[in-house]
């Protein structure tokens, strides 16, 4: 595969929502809210439940109907299975507006889905479901290493994060925030590419330098990725407390390296 060179558009100011207020959410929310940008943060239970979350992140909680109304960018950090829910009132979302997907498939929580267990990559089955274009970002990055290991742009040890997507200037817009939350955005193809980054595979929560990474995705192996991710999962599972975050970044190394 060939990683074309994206231009970043940089963009002061941007009214950003983010859907979901879990770990990789909040800190999106924070981290973005940090860098000058208007954040609204929503859930499935309403803006009363995440409104002391908001106020940490400095962010302004909304419902999921007011959170797409007026978004230039709208963040999706939900479970995957729930994008069959997302398409009504994303629907009422301005017709050029990026969309970035966080989420990632995982059977044992999501159940089975037909298409994706038959090859069919996660980010395409997502887009198909909302009726709308998506960009694929910061699915690849463990919580802790989103909300701890962000470098200022230009630093050399700077982690890199896969981007995925069809449209040029929403991948752009999506590379350009992924470098303000403190990673370097590395353009990983199309949406029908995005397999690479998915579960399982040498890109996914490795935390690689651009090179590496770059490498990581041209080497990804789709027969194997689903079994990786799931004796990836099984052995996390069992670990129980003595689990640390340097474990599953090794493990998942070790385990999903090329063949």
């Amino acid at each position: 595969m060939s990683h074309k060179r994206f231009r970043i558009l940089r963009r002061p100011t941007m009214n950003i929502s983010i859907i979901g207020a879990g770990s990789i959410g909040a800190t999106l929310a924070s981290k973005l809210s940090a860098c000058g940008h208007h954040v609204k943060l929503a859930n499935s239970r309403g803006p009363a439940t995440i409104v002391d979350i908001a106020r940490q992140a400095n962010a302004v909680a909304v419902s999921r109907e007011e959170a797409v109304s007026d978004a230039e960018v709208i963040i999706l950090a939900i479970p995957f299975a729930n994008h069959t829910d997302v398409a009504t009132w994303l629907s009422n979302a301005p017709a050029g507006v990026t969309i970035i997907d966080t989420s990632n498939y995982y059977p044992f929580r999501d159940g089975a889905i037909a298409e994706i267990e038959q090859g069919k990559p996660e980010g395409v089955w997502a887009s198909e479901q909302l009726g709308r274009p998506l960009i694929k970002a910061w699915n690849a990055v463990l919580a802790a290493t989103l909300a701890d290991k962000g470098l200022p742009d230009g630093a050399a040890e700077r982690i890199a994060i896969p981007v995925a997507g069809d449209d040029e200037n929403a991948k752009s817009i999506a590379m350009a925030l992924v470098s303000d939350t403190g990673f370097e955005p590395v353009d990983a193809g199309q949406l029908a590419e995005s397999w690479r980054q998915q579960p399982g595979t040498p890109a996914y929560c490795t935390e690689l330098s651009p090179a590496e990474l770059k490498a990581a995705l041209q080497h990804a192996d789709k027969a194997r990725a689903a079994k990786n991710r799931d004796v990836l999962l099984d052995e996390f599972m069992s670990a129980g407390e003595t689990l640390t975050h340097d474990r599953i970044v090794a493990r998942n190394r070790a385990v999903t390296a090329p063949r």
